[in-house]
């Protein structure tokens, strides 16, 4: 008996153990900010951060109207010369050339808040942590290192606004296989960025909440919706509580 409780204890822990042996990089909780002024800001970041290499093939510019941004606002600021109001966002870059320079053709980010979701975290949490963890790695190919993605082969391209930094480690033996890994140990400002710490996070999070409402652009009203439809539901259980509570009572 003591041996299949034993047995059960350990097939309980074992997802535990097995995200742990993974040594991946602990995701950072993503702000939610859905107000037009953040969804407008973030728009404006992935349009000129972005769109150069990835594509969003499932949205349309004339959608950014849903964020509150005029047809006129959206020519004048986000577009491209050759682009159109009512044209798919598409990069220039082909997956050719994307696979050419960079090793890996960029993918398309139109749901990539929805597919980065995972045990560790939200696909916005996942981007969230991932865009602020770069440090400067003269090793790798672009000049730049990833926490979360090690080896990444996209580069850094919102170091203008962050700065460059580097990444500390020191070296600790793993409580569970006792072997010397380095752990990250904090990053050490080498060439401050346009933006604050702070600023350079709100910005993140502007971009990180665009994403995510990219992904599915009605997610707002269907919450909307979705209360109101709880209220009705409440009002309505009462009135055939007290409708059910009458007829049973004539019944009596």
């Amino acid at each position: 008996m003591k041996f299949f409780n034993k047995l059960i204890a350990a097939l309980v822990l074992l997802p535990a153990f097995a995200l742990a042996s993974e040594g991946g990089f602990p995701l950072d909780r993503a702000p939610e900010r859905t107000d037009l002024a953040s969804l407008q800001n973030g728009a404006k970041l992935f349009v000129n951060y972005c769109l150069n290499c990835h594509s969003a093939s499932a949205m349309r510019y004339n959608r950014l109207r849903d964020i509150g941004l005029s047809e006129d606002q959206i020519k004048a600021n986000l577009l491209f010369t050759t682009d159109k109001v009512g044209d798919l966002m598409k990069s220039a870059m082909t997956p050719v050339d994307g696979k050419a320079w960079f090793g890996a053709a960029p993918p398309d980010l139109s749901v990539i808040s929805r597919a980065k979701s995972s045990e560790a975290g939200s696909g916005p949490d996942y981007i969230y942590t991932y865009l602020r963890t770069y440090y400067a790695d003269n090793t790798r190919p672009t000049g730049w290192n990833n926490l979360v993605y090690p080896n990444v082969a996209m580069p850094h391209v919102l170091w203008q606004l962050q700065g460059i930094r580097n990444a500390k480690f020191v070296e600790e033996k793993d409580e569970h296989t006792g072997e010397v890994v380095h752990k990250f140990a904090g990053f050490e400002q080498v060439k401050p960025g346009t933006m604050s710490a702070l600023d350079y996070d709100t910005a993140v999070a502007d971009l990180v909440s665009y994403m995510s409402w990219m992904a599915e652009p009605a997610q707002n009203k269907r919450r909307q919706l979705g209360v109101w439809v709880l209220l009705f539901m409440g009002v309505l259980l009462v009135l055939v509580w007290r409708l059910s509570a009458t007829y049973w009572k004539s019944v009596k």
